[in-house]
């Protein structure tokens, strides 16, 4: 276990990164965004470059937990701890909600606050995300953890939505649990500006040269003197941010990203330029962004290489040159094989990862047609005389066994789909008769005499040397880019 002071995304189970890379009481804030056990499950949406809804649905995560063995695990660890309050709440939560979907979201999110308040400095604070769904149980598992003399706030995040009729009031509101690890907790006092208004209700009451308001106090035998209201408006525990609609510039298409302000917000208030910001379930990324942005040293880990992919892409776009390193994702031929024979679908969405291409389909059998990524590439129409926008097609393979049929079935996939190009990815080196037969498949000529093959096979060796598909002029619209930022100084007003 490391002392980890840099800039880090860590792909895998948090509760295992917590426990093998993070170091005692070494993060100063934690702001954690955890599913919420809404029993939905989220894909993510990207665009054609065109502007309209793409087919790209992918499950990113489901929001969905069952009691089976991994709860059942997470449930005796947490009795194993030696934090007899934290057990004796959660073994009294099983008593009353019996062994079911909620009960192992709860011990799923006991054994990794444990870890969470390890890791926490004596001054560190965390911020806990959630809704109605499970916010009473989490508050109890907090109170039980870090003492229930340790909360800051229940802060109530109100948004602005609007949802179909139904017999109950809409919900415009988050929460978010805030607590210190001890009475030490640090907290900048973050002030709102008055309003143009402010203080006029008291005649007593007026404003200088700069605006700032006063009042004048008056003193036997001299002079009076000014006393002046305190620079803003002190922060509630009620705050109004806009969430992320559809034509909000920041979105870039995960299903709960959170907006910039509010976790530019939470880091302000409760670190300083250089602490340590941890996001356990960091999704795509909107805390380590902000951390970066306000100066802060961050660590985010993910599941899903999806969630990899897509932090990697914005902290580059936001941040050109910022340097952080990216942890648990294959390294080479090896590590690339061993994700194939644990997870599929996490292996598909890295290797698509690695040629920049958007991922396609989800996790149910047959639900791609053949697809798993696609690269959008612009081209000239000789019929219309314009710049047409077409498909290329990936295909990813993840066994050792080369088979003739990878390339037959990419083939007919090509043809159905009217696709110009498709890239085979393989783990195994192909056989000649593949290369024979990808290379009967064709050439698709582009420009005047720009020629590329029509089914390419790449190998993933091939991939961790730099070697890429040839594909002309590739689209990039379809993937959200993050807008540029400039670092900004610790803001005094929010």
């Amino acid at each position: 276990m490391r002392n980890r002071p840099e800039n880090h995304l860590f792909y895998g189970d948090n509760l295992a990164v917590l426990r093998k890379e993070i170091a005692d009481e070494s993060v100063d804030l934690i702001y954690l965004d955890p599913p919420f056990n809404s029993n939905a499950n989220y894909g993510i949406l990207f665009k054609e470059p065109d502007g309209k809804s793409s087919n790209a649905q992918i499950e990113a995560f489901e929001d969905t937990w069952h009691w089976n063995e991994t709860a059942e695990d997470a449930f005796d660890q947490v009795a194993r701890s030696g934090s007899t309050k934290a057990f004796d709440l959660l073994n009294a939560m099983r008593g009353f909600l019996g062994d079911n979907d909620m009960m192992a979201y709860l011990a799923m999110m006991a054994v990794r606050l444990l870890e969470l308040h390890r890791v926490l400095k004596p001054t560190g604070s965390l911020y806990l995300h959630c809704d109605p769904t499970a916010s009473h149980y989490l508050k109890l598992l907090l109170d039980a953890i870090f003492g229930k003399r340790q909360i800051a706030n229940e802060i109530v995040w109100c948004y602005r939505r609007y949802t179909a009729a139904s017999n109950r009031f809409q919900r415009l509101h988050d929460t978010l649990l805030f607590y210190g690890k001890t009475d030490q907790r640090r907290f900048n006092d973050i002030r709102i500006p008055y309003g143009e208004t402010s203080g006029k209700k008291d005649s007593h009451y007026r404003q200088d040269g700069d605006r700032r308001w006063f009042r004048w106090q008056k003193r036997k035998d001299a002079e009076p003197y000014r006393i002046y209201l305190a620079e803003g408006v002190r922060l509630g525990d009620w705050w109004d941010i806009p969430i992320i609609n559809a034509s909000s510039k920041e979105r870039l298409g995960y299903p709960t990203q959170k907006p910039s302000a509010l976790l530019e917000r939470i880091i302000a208030a409760s670190s300083n330029e250089g602490d340590v910001v941890l996001d356990p379930f960091c999704g795509c990324g909107t805390a380590v962004h902000a951390a970066e942005k306000l100066k802060r040293q961050w660590i985010g880990i993910d599941v899903t290489h999806l969630a990899i992919s897509l932090i990697e892409k914005r902290m580059k776009d936001a941040f050109p040159g910022v340097t952080f390193t990216v942890e648990g994702t294959p390294k080479d031929l090896a590590s690339a094989y061993d994700l194939a024979l644990r997870d599929k679908y996490q292996f598909q969405w890295w290797a698509v990862s690695m040629v920049d291409a958007l991922p396609f389909g989800g996790r149910k059998k047959g639900a791609d047609g053949g697809i798993d990524g696609l690269i959008y590439f612009n081209d000239h129409d000789p019929a219309s005389g314009k710049m047409v926008t077409h498909r290329a097609i990936v295909s990813v393979k993840g066994g050792l066994n080369p088979d003739t049929a990878m390339v037959e079935t990419l083939a007919a996939t090509i043809a159905r789909e009217k696709a110009p190009i498709g890239i085979l990815i393989m783990n195994a080196k192909p056989t000649r008769e593949m290369e024979r037969r990808a290379a009967a498949v064709g050439i698709y000529r582009a420009g005047v005499d720009e020629a590329f093959p029509k089914l390419q096979i790449l190998t993933l060796a091939d991939l961790f040397q730099g070697k890429r598909p040839r594909i002309p002029n590739v689209d990039r619209a379809a993937f959200r880019r993050a807008a540029r930022e400039a670092t900004a100084l610790q803001p005094s007003l929010l």
